[in-house]
């Protein structure tokens, strides 16, 4: 009985410790908001970094975008209901949201880096960035 008692305190005991660990902040949030697909999926993850800034303002947040994903970060886009995106890409910027462009869609897709919204810096590679982000600058994934 006491060998019982004494391996369950000692879980306990394992469990109360590991637990506090975990609840243990360990530095700013960093995540990449990979942006691929569409003009949808851009107001989505504009809506969440948005969101996620509100929830913790110390967020490191970088958007990656290419292929169709890329075309929110246009100047003069607007979404489905005619809003432009420059005002929401610009305010994210002023709080600190970096915002990456995919060199290669730039190329296939033959739009004039010219284009892009002011600020938006272009990478030689979208999908290499995140992979990029994730590896060597631990960044978290999020798809909107």
């Amino acid at each position: 009985m006491k060998a019982r008692l004494s391996a369950w305190l000692c879980v306990a005991v394992a469990g109360f410790v590991l637990g506090g660990c975990a609840s243990v902040p360990t530095g700013q949030v960093k995540a990449v908001y990979h942006i691929s697909a569409d003009l949808e999926q851009a107001t989505n993850g504009l809506r969440n970094a948005n969101n996620h800034l509100t929830a913790d303002p110390k967020a490191k947040i970088v958007f990656v975008a290419h292929a169709n994903g890329l075309h929110f970060m246009l100047d003069g886009a607007k979404d489905k209901n005619g809003n432009s995106y420059d005002a929401l890409v610009h305010d994210l910027m002023g709080k600190g949201v970096e915002f990456r462009a995919c060199r290669f869609t730039l190329a296939r897709q033959k739009i004039d880096p010219k284009r892009l919204v002011q600020g938006a810096v272009i990478i030689p590679s979208g999908v290499a960035e995140v992979a990029r982000l994730q590896s060597q600058e631990g960044f978290s994934y999020v798809k909107p």
